[in-house]
């Protein structure tokens, strides 16, 4: 396995919801000073530590990669009012992000809505993203895996006894990430889960990012008109099983709007989690 220098800054700034101001922090590694700039964004309820060694190794090649945790994740502040927790906060907190960091031009790689966000702000006129990396989405979300997605996030338990136990919760409930070793879904525990005040830990994202997933709110989503308008090159990741991102939706983005590289991760469902060196290696060479 690569082995990377854990050399990391982490920042914040403000960002703004409906009357409430909120913190968005992120984890920034290499060269401040590089004109290469890489956001990279986790899904639903991950946090940006999800993307350390992808970072470590673009940062190795002379980026700047900025790995922010998502309103409600993480170490980043709480929504007062649970329904904006949703794409277009998201796309105006990372839109800030972007002027946060004084930047022109970025590349996003964004897993699951990491990349519904990268996809929105990319089919924005003047959009600063450069290259977009779309991980296990598209412009068609069945309900099916919405339901499914959302009812493990409503049904995950509030807390676990202890870090081990966490941890056997996540290699069942991510088990479609694909084999991880063990270091690999350790990492992945310590930083998905805080302290408890009543014992134990906790998982570290507010319950209440489930609330738009409530039964009645779920159903197929088509956003064809966010696609069809990015023109920036794009690279696609598919898992081999995901019920995310299905292979005629995935063959289709290679035909609308940017013509997307087509590229299937075997042995991963939703989603492939980047922490491999063959992966890390698609993204980082599709990158530099």
């Amino acid at each position: 396995m690569r082995s990377s220098p854990a050399v990391f800054r982490q920042g914040d700034f403000l960002s703004y919801a409906e009357q409430q101001f909120h913190r968005i922090a992120y984890t920034e590694w290499g060269d401040r000073s590089s004109t290469h700039v890489v956001v990279c964004v986790h899904g639903l309820s991950r946090q940006g530590r999800d993307f350390d060694a992808l970072a470590a190794v673009l940062a190795e090649r002379g980026c700047r990669v900025v790995c922010p945790d998502l309103v409600g994740r993480g170490r980043s502040g709480r929504l007062e009012n649970p329904d904006h927790y949703a794409l277009p906060q998201y796309a105006a907190d990372m839109a800030t992000l972007i002027a946060h960091l004084g930047v022109r031009q970025i590349d996003w790689i964004g897993t699951s809505l990491g990349a519904l966000i990268g996809m929105v702000l990319a089919a924005t006129r003047d959009t600063p993203i450069r290259r977009l990396v779309v991980n296990d989405i598209g412009p068609f979300l069945p309900w099916s895996a919405l339901r499914r997605i959302g009812n493990d996030l409503l049904h995950a338990p509030k807390a676990f006894p202890n870090l081990d136990a966490a941890e056997a919760y996540l290699r069942t409930i991510h088990a479609p990430f694909g084999r991880l070793t063990d270091a690999q879904w350790r990492h992945m525990a310590v930083h998905s889960f805080v302290s408890d005040p009543a014992g134990g830990v906790r998982p570290h994202y507010d319950p209440a990012i489930a609330h738009n997933f409530r039964p009645g709110l779920v159903y197929n989503v088509g956003l064809w008109r966010y696609w069809d308008r990015i023109r920036c090159p794009a690279l696609l990741l598919r898992g081999e099983r995901s019920d995310l991102l299905s292979p005629q939706t995935a063959n289709e983005m290679t035909r609308r709007g940017p013509g997307a590289t087509l590229v299937e991760i075997a042995g991963c469902g939703h989603a492939p989690a980047l922490m491999d060196e063959q992966q890390i290696d698609l993204v980082s060479n599709w990158i530099v």
